[in-house]
């Protein structure tokens, strides 16, 4: 068994469209939506004062989402990791048109669950190194 994470950074976005706390709701209500994923109550949100970028975070039974907006550079870095496994999300394409983002770069790690590993009794140190 494993899970995803991915980690993106888009870059050259629209500084407007990186404090639209609207643009990240309905960024988020879409990846949940189209990788069928499930909510564990509303998503928290904070805009900063100043640049007025904004952080964002949304608990899924399947883990989390995450996000947070630098409009002073025009960069956005999103993290979402699925501990079961999904179709990858078209992030590029999405930020591109959402954001204006001019550059999208997405990277993946697979996480693997072993249990081999805890059959062992390699977790019998209560969480502590050996």
């Amino acid at each position: 068994m494993h899970g995803t994470e991915w980690i993106v950074d888009a870059q050259g976005c629209s500084a407007d469209a990186l404090c639209d706390m609207r643009c990240l709701s309905a960024l988020f209500a879409q990846i949940v939506e189209d990788l069928g994923l499930r909510t564990i109550g509303e998503p928290h949100w904070h805009q900063f004062p100043g640049t007025g970028g904004i952080t964002g975070l949304c608990l899924l039974s399947e883990s989390h989402l995450t996000c947070h907006t630098f409009p002073e550079f025009g960069s956005l870095c999103m993290n979402l990791f699925c501990c079961v496994p999904r179709e990858r999300w078209e992030f590029e394409s999405q930020l591109a048109a959402r954001f204006s983002a001019r550059s999208v770069r997405v990277s993946s790690i697979e996480r693997q669950y072993d249990c081999s590993f805890a059959a062992a009794g390699a977790l019998g140190t209560g969480g502590k190194n050996k």
